[in-house]
């Protein structure tokens, strides 16, 4: 088998009408069928958003000619190749300006992997190849591309050749094409970006100052910086909030008034709000990209995946997010109460943390948290918002009952070491029991109230 099997092919063909074109190359191919899929959710969005609805049009050819396409399911398709090197064509709308899927247009260019790259069964573990290409005519000369995926034939921050350790990894490097601005910074001596998107009258000083410290803080917490680069991709919108995670970048959707103004003497609520989102996506490097549930490790993404963990991995993020910042010196003590006496607000004022548990609020995002309605208020609680509560007070009474000599931060570190850096799953009820073994106290009470009833 060469190298690179898989060669995929990026291309924006119609800005203005929102359409990618796709094509991967398989290079070698067995006789028998090929299956071919694309996930129907993308990780840390925990909603079935069925990226192959997209797809305008799909065929196959080979040296003689074309290939019989054979759709099994909604993103499933079965084709027979001839033995020799196949092309897979297909066209993508692109037309959702968010953090989670793909959107084109004159302006810029964005797409999560999931959203365009096909899974060949049985070659996702092969290392690949994609190449990204500018839109054609001269108004898109001047484009540029940001992405963290590990370039083999393209300059830093333009088009080309780059290459991905397996299909994992392929998907999990969100791309941003267009004019942006691009801030560069360093923490531990690795190399750091925050691109920004969009028309921004945003301090870029301010910037450099205020996330080496926020990711500094981050890294001393768990004692390592497993990167090598990291990239803030940012599209800047009148109003716009979002995140989502990746290992060696994170995608954010911020509103225009956010980001800080020159002259700026005292963080405003809406830079803050920046700060804490900046902050939330960094500690997911560790929590979430690296440390997993189990059931996200032995599991795809063509269905749901039920966990109850979810409230520890968003969580207890929720929680430090803004922590790090007060502790990095970016807000005040004053600063950081405030923002607490708003998150404890926010959860009094649900009536539904009366009607779901934390457990119950995590194992159904998929059909309530993701797809709210009118009554959801009523119905369900947040395992962001309860969970961050339910960190702190798990952070309280270790450190009461511990009398100063550990802290949450312990586990932190205990669940990276375990879990983290050996790759292996936390099960479902493993965040109780290592939280015991390592503060060696009884907490089960604790955890019994605060994720399986209803009560205060």
């Amino acid at each position: 088998m060469p190298k690179y099997p898989l060669f995929y092919l990026v291309q924006p063909i119609l800005p203005e009408a929102h359409r990618f074109a796709v094509e991967l190359r398989i290079k070698t191919t067995p006789a028998e069928p090929l299956m071919l899929s694309l996930p129907a959710w993308t990780p840390g969005s925990y909603m079935i958003r069925d990226f192959a609805r997209n797809i305008l049009c799909m065929e196959a050819v080979d040296e003689e000619g074309s290939l019989a396409l054979e759709k099994l399911n909604k993103q499933t398709w079965r084709l027979v190749p001839r033995g020799n090197p196949v092309s897979v064509r297909m066209e993508v709308y692109a037309g959702d300006l968010s953090v989670r899927s793909a959107h084109l247009d004159d302006s810029h260019g964005y797409f999560n992997g999931t959203s365009l790259f096909l899974r060949v069964s049985g070659l996702d573990r092969a290392p690949c190849q994609v190449e990204i290409r500018r839109p054609s005519g001269d108004s898109y000369a001047h484009w540029r591309l940001a992405t963290s995926l590990k370039p083999r034939e393209a300059e830093p921050f333009g088009f080309g050749i780059y290459e991905a350790d397996d299909y994992e990894d392929l998907i999990d490097h969100p791309v941003e094409m267009g004019v942006f601005s691009l801030i560069p910074f360093e923490v531990l001596g690795i190399p750091h970006w925050i691109s920004l998107t969009g028309r921004h009258r945003a301090d870029e000083s301010r910037l450099q100052q205020d996330l080496p410290r926020i990711c500094a803080t981050h890294a001393a917490l768990f004692g390592e910086l497993p990167i090598d680069r990291y990239l803030f991709l940012t599209q800047v919108t009148g109003d716009g909030y979002g995140g989502l995670e990746h290992r060696y970048s994170t995608s954010l959707l911020c509103a225009r008034d956010d980001l800080p103004a020159v002259g700026m003497a005292k963080p405003t609520p809406g830079y803050k709000r920046f700060l804490g989102l900046c902050s939330h996506e960094y500690f997911h490097l560790w929590h979430v990209k690296r440390i997993r549930p189990h059931a996200f490790v032995a599991s795809g993404l063509e269905q749901e995946v039920h966990t109850r963990l979810l409230w520890v991995f968003e969580g207890i993020t929720s929680y430090y997010d803004e922590l790090a910042l007060v502790r990095c010196g970016c807000i005040d003590e004053a600063g950081y109460l405030e923002l607490l006496a708003e998150a404890i607000s926010r959860v009094l004022r649900t009536p539904g943390r009366l009607m779901q548990t934390l457990a119950e609020s995590s194992f159904d995002a998929w059909t309530k948290f993701y797809r709210q309605d009118e009554n959801s208020p009523n119905a369900i609680v947040s395992y962001y918002a309860k969970g961050a509560l339910v960190a702190l007070a798990l952070d309280m009474i270790i450190r009461r009952d511990t009398a100063g000599a550990q802290s949450l931060d312990d586990v932190m570190r205990a669940l990276w070491e375990q879990y983290g850096r050996t790759g292996i799953g936390l099960e479902e009820r493993g965040l109780e029991a290592l939280t015991e073994e390592v503060t060696g106290l009884a907490l089960g009470p604790f955890f019994q109230r605060a994720l399986d009833s209803r009560s205060e």
